[in-house]
């Protein structure tokens, strides 16, 4: 099988939120390739060892790979890729924007996939790794985390599900009921029951971050009595309303939502029903461009605002009922 390799040339200011809309797409696959050198926290993360003279100096570019099924109407992705470029540039300096297009057999862009994700700590005792690596320096206190990115639907690399981690970190307890709203790959949810919550209800409204949650859950022996997935629009009234019924009104004490903006806004209005009185809503996936509405939206849904934290261009709103 072959697959159409997309490479998009734009502004290492512009990887990070390209990569994330690429991913919103449902396209599987992103690779970045800039000069940014790495810290020396995120070489203790991320388990590697790379030479200074290994890496060019920084220019300030980068390159945004992706692929795409060749089944998939290439014109029309590409069309929405350079729609979705032109609305970023409105605030954020996008480079070129060039896209040149390519072909890889499948194998290839499998090894590529696995010649790069390597195990990463999200932070001190949560580690994200790949099913075919073996974990060198565990921790006794590590929560290991098995992701298989070819199928997966994120790695949980992005600073939204880091921003989002440490709200679960913070409020999940032994009885806690979840409900993760826009769950793509289901690692919030196996996360907040390897925190020790008690059950786990997953939704999002794409049949492929379903079968991505559903197949982590799996590898993870999250099992049917521990957590639920289910394909559905909870801003869809016809659709929320078959979910509510299904579970009889169920509250719960914890909703986190890691999706966009522009769906955390609506979904600021519908989340009061679904949480218990003192109930926790933690939200992210908000470019800082949008924390001042997203902060409107919630208070206006009668929250109080407990946190509001920051990772790079991203922020995480936490707020109680």
């Amino acid at each position: 099988m072959k697959w159409n390799k997309l490479t998009i040339e734009t502004t290492t200011a512009a990887e990070d939120m390209l990569s994330y809309e690429l991913q919103e797409m449902g396209i599987e696959g992103v690779e970045v390739e800039d000069h940014v050198p790495l810290t020396e926290e995120e070489r203790k993360i991320m388990y590697v060892d790379l030479l200074p003279d290994e890496i060019a100096p920084d220019d300030g570019t980068a390159k945004v790979t992706c692929y795409i099924d060749e089944k998939e109407d290439l014109p029309s992705m590409v069309a929405k890729i350079q729609e979705k470029i032109k609305e970023l540039s409105d605030y954020l300096p996008m480079g070129s924007g060039k896209i040149t297009l390519g072909e890889t057999e499948e194998e290839d862009w499998i090894n590529n996939w696995k010649a790069f994700f390597k195990p990463f700590r999200l932070d001190d005792n949560i580690v994200i790794k790949p099913t075919w690596e073996t974990l060198e320096d565990k921790k006794e206190e590590d929560i290991i985390i098995e992701i298989d990115p070819g199928t997966a639907f994120g790695s949980g690399s992005h600073e939204t599900t880091k921003l989002c981690i440490s709200g679960l970190k913070k409020y999940v307890e032994e009885d806690t009921e979840l409900l993760d709203v826009g769950t793509g790959s289901g690692i919030l949810s196996i996360i907040g029951l390897k925190l020790g919550a008690k059950h786990a209800v997953a939704t999002d409204i794409d049949p492929n971050a379903i079968r991505a949650t559903e197949e982590n859950f799996e590898i993870n022996d999250v099992t049917p009595d521990m957590a639920v997935v289910h394909r559905v629009n909870i801003l869809d009234p016809e659709e929320a309303g078959a979910f509510f019924n299904q579970y009889e009104g169920k509250t719960y004490d914890i909703v986190v939502a890691n999706i966009l903006a522009d769906v955390i806004i609506p979904l600021s209005a519908i989340v009061p029903s679904l949480l218990k009185k003192d109930g926790i809503y933690i939200t992210s996936g908000i470019i800082n461009t949008m924390e001042e509405p997203v902060k409107e939206a919630i208070l206006q849904n009668g929250f109080e605002i407990l946190e509001v934290n920051h990772m790079k261009d991203w922020v995480s709103i936490v707020a109680r009922r």
